[in-house]
């Protein structure tokens, strides 16, 4: 018996029975030893087994480049990887970005009001120019890394501080961001003396301690040998944000990696479909002969020396010249197939839940229910918020810190002595909100939520994407200016109506009393 098969444990009507009918009982045990196995752990002539057991940057390695190049390629050339590319981005990022509220607290826990109005003011300020080249704004970054990132699977930025050599950090705050894509960081580049592994050096326990860049793009295009040496950057001084599916991986794999497949072959299958609706659009008309000596000459008195006879299609048009026995036929290529569609719709919705996108969305497909559509969007709304919480712990927090850490050191927004210092950096980080599919439906909803006290007004303003302090300036603004012009609204009587009576026209409560 081989070392390694599991025994199995027999009892005594097992024995009882291989004592009588020896045959019967090695049956019995046979059939016992396979019921105690995994069916799914044993591979058959109809299921592959195919497993991989290596360790997660092993499989990162051996895949990771090329999963990038083929998801770059696809962004630049397939439709639906760009539509499905860039709906994700909208859905986490939005057209404003991530929003922060800072909440710096004093020593009693009160909200400190005036420490946070500074630290708005020169955050708006940093917004505008947040990164090195002064090209994009930080809604902009937030979106360009969140592409990179699902694209390529992970993205890095240098953080550069303070005084930098001939750099313009061109904000009131020293700091800036420099974004580096993943091909910076050589996947290649390993140094078992100093901890690296796949371009990141690491300590003991796993921790990176250091990123070994290139100094500038491997692309080939250039002849300096500049480009292909590397630098080492302290891991203080650099974000990277990446997607990772086990325990111990350090680089990040492209969302894409587990639907390239499917996602070429619908692109290869639109293809083919389209060339054949191409090919049936060109085919018109044959004319059948009654019988095979007629092939011999020419059937219709327009052909000239014998060249095949062209017959002019026109609406309406009365073919004449045709010999007994000819007809005309018509090709009938079966073109477009009409299960494209059904086809198509399904291995799109099989993509897009891979990469964790809404299929109305991609599709651009909205057909169906009030309470289809809303169910779709309430469970697909989740794996955006799941993904806009990872982007904002990896990315958008670590920026807020360093910024809020760099202006009280730099003098540029000193924190007061009142503020608990361990809360100078604290924010609420406001992402995208689910849209509303029936505006009506859902305001009533909620403000009968709000009058039954189960809600908030603030709530009801973060559930529409709004943020309530800009939206009560805004009110109370307008409010003022339509006062001075004497003009009034509904919402003032709604207000108006809601106070006492003695508020509303205290004159008149006068008159009475």
């Amino acid at each position: 018996m081989n070392p390694s098969t599991p025994k199995v444990q027999t009892n005594f009507l097992d024995r009882l029975i291989s004592a009588v009918a020896p045959n019967m009982g090695l049956r019995r045990l046979h059939a016992r030893h396979v019921l105690n196995q995994y069916e799914a752990a044993k591979p058959s002539r109809l299921r592959k087994g195919a497993r991989d057991n290596r360790s997660p940057d092993a499989q990162v390695q051996h895949g990771a480049v090329a999963l990038r190049g083929l998801a770059r390629n696809m962004e630049q050339n397939h439709d639906i990887a760009r539509g499905a590319l860039r709906t994700m981005v909208n859905n986490v990022i939005g057209p404003g970005g991530i929003g922060i509220e800072p909440q710096p607290r004093r020593r009693d826990g009160t909200i400190h009001e005036e420490y946070a109005l500074a630290l708005r003011e020169g955050w708006r300020d940093w917004c505008i120019n947040p990164e090195v080249t002064h090209v994009h704004h930080w809604a902009k970054v937030q979106r360009l890394v969140c592409n990179t990132w699902f694209r390529d699977g992970e993205c890095f930025s240098q953080r550069l501080k303070g005084a930098v050599p001939a750099l313009d950090h061109g904000t009131r705050v020293p700091y800036s961001l420099e974004l580096i894509e993943p091909d910076l960081i050589p996947m290649d580049y390993f140094d078992e003396t100093k901890g690296v592994q796949q371009g990141i050096e690491r300590n003991t326990w796993g921790r990176a301690t250091g990123y070994w860049c290139y100094k500038a793009f491997p692309d080939g295009l250039s002849w300096s040998k500049r480009n292909y040496d590397v630098k080492r950057v302290p891991a203080a001084n650099m974000h990277h944000i990446a997607s990772v599916d086990r325990i111990g991986q350090v680089r990040g794999v492209s969302i894409f990696a587990s639907v390239i497949t499917r996602l070429e072959d619908i692109k290869d299958y639109e293809e083919s479909e389209r060339i054949a609706a191409k090919v049936a659009a060109s085919l018109t008309a044959y004319v059948k002969r009654g019988s095979p000596e007629m092939y011999g000459e020419t059937s219709l008195p327009d052909s000239v020396d014998g060249a095949t006879p062209q017959i002019g299609m026109a609406p309406g048009m009365i073919i004449q010249g045709l010999k007994p026995g000819e007809e005309i036929g018509m090709i009938d290529s079966n073109r477009p197939n009409p299960n494209l569609i059904t086809f198509r719709s399904g291995q799109l919705r099989a993509a897009v839940a891979g990469i964790g996108a809404s299929y109305s969305s991609v599709a651009r497909d909205y057909n169906g229910t009030y309470s289809a559509q809303r169910q779709e969007l309430v469970e697909q709304w989740i794996n955006y918020a799941v993904l806009t919480d990872d982007f904002v712990g990896q990315y958008v927090q670590p920026v807020w810190q360093d910024f809020v850490q760099i202006a009280h050191i730099s003098g540029v927004i000193k924190a007061p002595k009142d503020v608990d210092p361990d809360t100078m950096d604290d924010a609420l980080f406001v992402g995208q909100s689910m849209p509303w599919i029936d505006p009506l439906k859902e305001a009533l909803a909620w403000t009968a939520l709000v009058q039954a006290g189960f809600a908030s007004e603030v709530e009801v303003m973060r559930k529409r994407g709004a943020n309530p302090r800009d939206v009560l300036e805004q009110i109370n603004a307008h409010r003022q200016t339509t006062g001075k012009m004497g003009l009034y609204f509904s919402s003032d009587f709604a207000n108006v109506m809601k106070q006492p009576q003695a508020a509303i026209n205290p004159d008149q409560d006068q008159k009475d009393q």
